[in-house]
């Protein structure tokens, strides 16, 4: 019987595309249609089943369709096709495998050098099942027809990191679903396995481990996984991975692992948390955003971005704990990374990094209030919030924060008692950002009341919108009357368009209510 091939799998073979396949994503829906044969995924399993010695890890039953799979969105094969796929003379037309479906691994050898063309061809089929289990559909198959017994096996015998990957790379993306993830925590000894091969040194089997056991901890079995975690043992060694890989995509999964944990339901956070903290985590992720602080200002790499939000994510997160906020709130070195990140000119390289420090800063603020009048005279430091707003229109949270900081900063501000050089810098800032505020005020008007009143504490948004916009009249209105007697004060260059200050007045009187 001919089975059929993925074209775009026969594509990607032609032009020697990657081996390595790309992760399912987390927000994306995989119940989509599909013309793949059962058959031909069944097939594929039997290709991975272990032999020799490791057979008595592997599966008993013989891998065949469920009956329960009849009304599945595949096509189904035919009651001739189940006898052929039931008798241990099937082969398949397109990928040869022997009438016990065995592969490489035999009496428990598999260590990368021998054998090197059968686990070629074992990568080749576990990369297409890699692929395949990011749909619903198949991930659904797959675990009905004993695959997660079957990479179980694999994990157990063989040494080979590629095979390692992939295997768990499959199960990575079989987690994505309800119905394998509860099989997945069903599997006798397979989250235990897992968690050990967090102690492998390969990069790209942790960057797999790693996905895996955040996707895990977002989902309804999290408290499973949570479990098996929770020794100091384990969780000093995520740390370990997350401080000193050099690998960029591994400290990208290894934080990412870390937010999940903080981001996960309360149960997770309360087992995992405490010890976590006893190991140092606010101290290692303040570390980590100085490192790539430092890469930002000299060396600007785009990959490492991504890696900068996600620890600002951590820390926000963090900050907002119960019992643990005041540790992160309290530390200098943090406030002034992130007053750094704030004031970074390129904005459009880190927009969304920028948005998360934004609302740590008036996490901290509501915490230690001392901060706002250290920062009430950086100039540089409203300019840069100001610039953040184009950036959060679509975050309510992120503008509530904004307008929270900067209410924090402009109320410290006695514009009748300040220098005059000190009331220039101000005037300045906020007429070149004229355009900025007014963009906000109108975005603000779209939003629904209700939502207006579900900003950062103290105050509404509303509150805090007002006392900011308060206080830009009153500083604009001491520079109009106190002009003369300014501008004599001032340097030839230091002077502000008249015009220019009263749009700004303008627009602060029509959305000051």
């Amino acid at each position: 019987m001919a089975v059929p091939t993925d074209p775009a799998i026969e594509e990607e073979e032609e032009h020697g595309g990657p081996t390595h396949h790309p992760s399912a994503p987390l927000d994306e829906s995989f119940d989509i249609s599909t013309t793949v044969d059962p058959s031909y995924i069944i097939s594929l399993i039997r290709k991975l089943l272990p032999s020799g010695s490791a057979s008595q890890n592997a599966p008993k039953r013989s891998l065949s369709i469920s009956n329960e799979e009849e009304g599945a969105p595949v096509s189904a094969a035919n009651d001739n096709d189940h006898e052929h796929l039931n008798s241990s003379s099937y082969k398949s037309e397109n990928m040869d495998v022997d009438d016990s479906g065995e592969v490489f691994c035999q009496q428990g050898e598999c260590d990368g050098t021998s054998n090197a063309g059968k686990e070629q061809d074992w990568e080749e089929y576990g990369c297409v099942l890699w692929d395949l289990a990011a749909n619903t559909t198949h991930a659904e198959l797959m675990v009905e027809n004993l695959i997660l017994d079957v990479l179980l096996a694999n994990l157990l015998v063989c040494k080979s990191p590629r095979v390692t990957e992939i295997s768990i790379g499959i199960i990575g993306n079989l987690a994505c679903h309800e119905i394998p993830m509860k099989r997945i925590v069903s599997t006798n000894g397979l989250i235990e396995i897992i968690v050990d091969k967090l102690f492998m040194d390969d990069p790209q089997c942790l960057c797999e481990i790693c996905r895996l056991l955040a996707v895990s901890l977002q989902s309804g079995e999290s408290v499973a996984w949570a479990e098996a975690l929770q020794s100091e043992y384990t969780l000093c060694q995520i740390l370990w991975i997350a401080e000193n890989t050099l690998n960029l995509q591994l400290t990208e999964k290894s934080i990412g692992l870390i937010l999940a944990i903080l981001e996960s339901q309360q149960k997770v956070v309360d087992a995992l948390l405490p010890p976590i903290m006893k190991l140092g985590l606010t101290s290692i992720l303040i570390n980590l955003l100085a490192f790539e602080m430092s890469k930002l200002m000299n060396e600007r790499i785009p990959e490492r971005y991504t890696i900068l939000d996600l620890i600002l994510r951590a820390l926000e997160a963090l900050s907002v704990i119960d019992d643990h906020s005041q540790e992160i709130c309290s530390s200098k070195e943090l406030f002034q990374l992130i007053c750094d990140l704030i004031k970074f000119p390129d904005k459009v390289e880190v927009g969304n990094c920028c948005v998360t420090a934004a609302i740590l800063i008036a996490n901290i603020l509501s915490e230690v209030a001392d901060h706002a009048s250290e920062i009430s005279q950086d100039f540089g430091l409203l300019a840069g919030l100001l610039d953040i707003f184009p950036f959060a229109s679509d975050d309510l949270e992120a503008r509530n924060a904004l307008w929270n900081v900067i209410a924090r900063i402009m109320v410290r501000i006695q514009e009748t008692e300040i220098s005059p050089s000190s009331l220039y810098h101000y005037v300045s800032v906020l007429v070149n950002k004229t355009d900025m505020i007014e963009d906000e005020l109108l975005n603000q008007q779209l939003v629904n009341s209700s939502h207006e009143q579900e900003g950062l504490s103290p105050g509404s948004t509303v509150d805090a919108r007002n006392t900011s916009l308060k206080k830009m009249i009153n500083i604009l209105n001491q520079w109009t009357d106190a002009k003369e007697t300014t501008e004599n004060k001032l340097d030839a260059d230091d002077i502000v368009d008249e015009k220019d200050v009263k749009r700004l007045l303008d627009c602060c009187h029509k959305f000051y209510k």
